[in-house]
């Protein structure tokens, strides 16, 4: 069937996957993509037409890239949807000289680099009574010669994430849970020493395993009127190096109270198009408290599509047919996961396994990264080799870290 709109999308890991298998579930289209290497999940798969470009996440490639893709299908609606933080930021800021059939469902590149920013993103979170862990901001000239609040273990990470990973250094990690002040200090030189130019966020270590983790996948319209959210409760994440916080198991749950919040977050900032937050349950206070904020869908966002909310359908209806969207709290069960069942139920605590096996036999289980109507065989074995390789990584990483 052929269609009025044409999505482009930028990256290519599981993200990019899930929202471009999205669009073909619904529409029957196939996504362009521009990713920086010739591998990964978009890779090679028969409903994307992956175009690799080492220098994608440069400004002007980036327009470049936008500006290609509206001339080859120039009669058609570009949705440019970015599957990366700078992906988004720089669509963000670069939307109003996009050709004039291209749709960025962004705010604007300001509200983007504050939100991302997690030192002011906290700042925001208290004006608006959103809950997160006691924050301390550490700035590289204050050296070792500060004092915090809390008592260790530690939880430190780069309140600039782009600017972090522009500048590696051996033993870099997404997260840093430093046991005590030493492992902390030690933290701060590298991460100063290999050139990261801002603020680090020190944070109370809030207990609990991985179980006490909910992620919450919103939509925004273009009257910044929240329409959808989808509460997920992560019963376990990966814990590799680069890959720690990272979902691999979501049950679909439902709590109003909590989502009512973040509702009235979205509408006071007037946000639109999708966001994602990470969020932690506290059994010390019994309360949820934000870790941050994706202006964007998050990587696991097929645990919304899966549990039948079609994300890609909220932004054509919203964006290319104009339609006024109902508000929908999701309360479909549904069980997401990107590690075989084997590694789900050996690392995932009891209490929860009655619940995921219910889903298994309701049909209610969706792998993202495998679908029907995808075969491409190469892709297909990679896929295959990398479930199989969480195996030694959870034996190695989860393990030696429990």
């Amino acid at each position: 069937m052929e269609h009025t709109f044409q999505p482009l999308l930028f990256g290519g890991d599981i993200n990019v996957y899930s929202v471009a298998r999205a669009f073909h579930e619904a529409y029957g289209v196939k996504s362009v993509c521009f990713g920086k290497f010739a591998s990964g999940p978009a890779y090679g798969s028969n409903i994307i037409d992956y175009r690799v470009c080492a220098q994608n996440e440069d400004a002007e490639t980036f327009r470049n890239n936008v500006a290609e893709v509206a001339r080859e299908f120039a009669d058609k609606t570009i949705l440019v949807i970015g599957c990366g933080d700078s992906y988004v930021k720089l669509a963000a800021e670069n939307k109003d000289s996009f050709p004039a059939n291209c749709v960025a469902a962004y705010i604007d590149g300001d509200l983007i680099n504050t939100l991302i920013n997690k030192e002011k993103f906290y700042e925001l979170c208290d004006k608006h009574g959103i809950d997160h862990p006691g924050t301390f901001v550490y700035r590289k000239e204050m050296g070792h010669d500060f004092d915090l609040p809390f008592q260790p273990p530690y939880i430190c990470k780069p309140s600039n994430g782009v600017a972090y990973w522009e500048h590696p250094f051996p033993g870099n990690e997404k997260v840093f849970t430093c046991p005590d002040r030493k492992n902390l200090e030690e933290v701060l030189d590298k991460v100063y020493a290999a050139g990261y130019p801002d603020t680090m966020i020190i944070q109370d270590f809030v207990p609990g395993d991985d179980s006490n983790m909910r992620v919450l996948t919103c939509y925004s319209d273009r009257n910044a009127q929240v329409k959808l959210m989808c509460l997920g409760h992560v019963l376990l994440e990966e814990h590799t190096p680069h890959g720690i916080g990272n979902h691999a198991v979501i049950l679909t749950e439902v709590n109003e109270e909590l989502c009512r919040k973040f509702k009235a977050f979205l509408e006071d900032l007037n946000y639109v198009g999708f966001s994602n937050f990470d969020i932690k349950y506290d059994p010390r206070d019994g309360k949820f408290k934000a870790f941050e904020i994706n202006c964007r869908q998050g990587r696991s966002n097929y645990y919304v599509t899966g549990a039948g909310y079609n994300i890609a359908k909220l932004l054509v209806e919203d964006r290319v047919e104009g339609k006024d969207l109902p508000f929908v709290l999701a309360d479909n069960p549904s069980l997401w996961r990107v590690v075989p069942r084997k590694v789900a139920f050996d690392y995932i605590v009891s209490d929860y396994h009655k619940e995921m096996k219910a889903r298994m036999d309701e049909g209610r289980e969706v792998t993202p990264l495998f679908y029907e109507k995808d075969k491409a065989f190469a892709r297909t074995l990679r896929m295959k080799k990398n479930l199989l390789g969480h195996f030694k990584k959870f034996k190695q990483y989860y393990e030696k870290k429990n």
